[in-house]
Parts: C-alpha cells; structure tokens; sequence
C-alpha cells in the first residue's frame, strides 16, 4: 500500500490544484493504472493568510497550519506537504506539531539545484519569500547563494501573484515582465531561477526563459509522490 499524502493547501487554490493533478496523473503517466496514492487535502482559508501576512501576525499563521497538520494527521495521512512557499516561514514549528513527516520544499528544491551543478540562482516569489531570510537561509546552509531581483521588481512579482496568478489570471504582459526580470537576474549572477511561488509556473516556463527554471510545484509534488510510493 502507498503512503497517504497530506496536503495542506488552498494558499492558493490553484496551486493545491496543480499538486493534485501532477501527483495523480504522473502516477497514471508512469505506472498505467489509477492506484496513485490517496490524497487528503485540508484547505485552509486563504483571506486569514493575506491579512495575518499583511500585519506581520506569522504567530497566527503557524497556529492555523498547526490545527491543518493536526487535521491531516488525525485523517490518517501518513506524512505531508505544505502545498506553497511563503507559508514554509512556519515549517519548523507545524513539523514539531506533529507525528508525521512534512517533506520541506526547499530542501527538494536544493536537490534539484545541485543536480544541475549550480550555486548562485534568482529567487522569485511573494515578497515574503524574497524579503525574508528563511528561504534564502535555508538554501544558504546547502551552499546555494540566492539572488533576488532589485526593489521594484519584487513589488512587481509579489502583485501578479496576489492580484492576478491566486485569482487564475494568467496576462502576457504580466509574462513578459518577468521575462524581463529573469534576465535581469541572469545579468547579476544566477545561472537559473527558482519558481518560488506555486503559481508563477502557471505563468512562466522553460520557453519563456533565458535561465533554466526550477519549478517548486512539480519539485516538491515529485517528492511527495516518490516518497509515498517508496517503501
């Protein structure tokens, strides 16, 4: 029997959706037949997250994915994921929560990095993510050297997120912008770019780049689905 995944999602919803379909369909893909993992997902409420971001009350993040982890335990998963990369802030204390094992995106994300033999990659994301030192930190310890884009960009990146990519808007001048903000970032070092929100892959892909992408939505959900069909 596979492992039961728990996903602990709706931040946003279109990502979780993204992780469910990949789960399942590469499992498909692969194997033939629909016996992919069983899948528990507790949504979350997305506005609670937006507003205690805003006000800097990450105490109150925490909790709430605590009381999800919690939730996804007592449903019988047998381990899980945070289905989003600003809300890992907070890993740390959902793991000691808990009994089960959450698989860190960052850490999947740093595996795929140094397969491609790199050091220095642009960080895309919310401006949580690229403001904040938990992710660029934890890379840091893996000896991976962050760079994130100059201040107007990031006020650019993190507003297509919230405005436009949680909603499922996908605009090409919105494409085209961070196009532009990738080769920016190859110009000040990175030899590739880390998706690091759930949903710019919805906007942005290997095509549209100069620098190879790292897409953390199929990284992390590669992950979940390897671990739940190991032994």
């Amino acid at each position: 029997m596979h492992k039961k995944i728990g996903i602990l999602g709706g931040l946003s919803p279109e990502s979780t959706v993204s992780y469910y379909e990949y789960i399942t369909r590469t499992y498909t893909e692969r194997f033939g037949d629909y016996g992919y993992p069983e899948v528990i997902i507790y949504s979350v409420n997305f506005q609670n997250y937006v507003d205690w971001g805003d006000a800097g009350e990450w105490n109150s993040i925490a909790q709430d994915m605590i009381n999800a982890a919690r939730a996804l335990e007592q449903a019988g998963a047998d381990f899980g994921i945070i289905a989003t990369n600003t809300m890992h802030i907070a890993f740390d204390e959902v793991q000691a929560a808990v009994k089960i094992p959450f698989l860190h995106l960052v850490d999947a994300t740093a595996e795929a990095i140094k397969a491609k033999g790199f050091s220095n990659v642009g960080l895309l994301g919310t401006k949580f993510t690229m403001n904040e030192p938990f992710y660029r930190e934890r890379l840091s310890a893996k000896r991976i050297n962050a760079i994130v884009p100059e201040a107007s960009d990031r006020e650019e990146v993190d507003r297509v997120i919230y405005e436009e990519l949680v909603r499922g808007r996908i605009l090409d001048e919105s494409r085209k912008r961070f196009v532009e903000i990738i080769a920016r970032l190859s110009q000040s070092g990175a030899e590739g770019v880390i998706l690091g929100c759930t949903e710019i892959p919805l906007l942005v892909s290997e095509k549209d780049s100069s620098l190879p992408l790292f897409d953390t939505t199929t990284i992390h959900a590669q992950k979940a689905l390897e671990y739940a069909i190991s032994g």
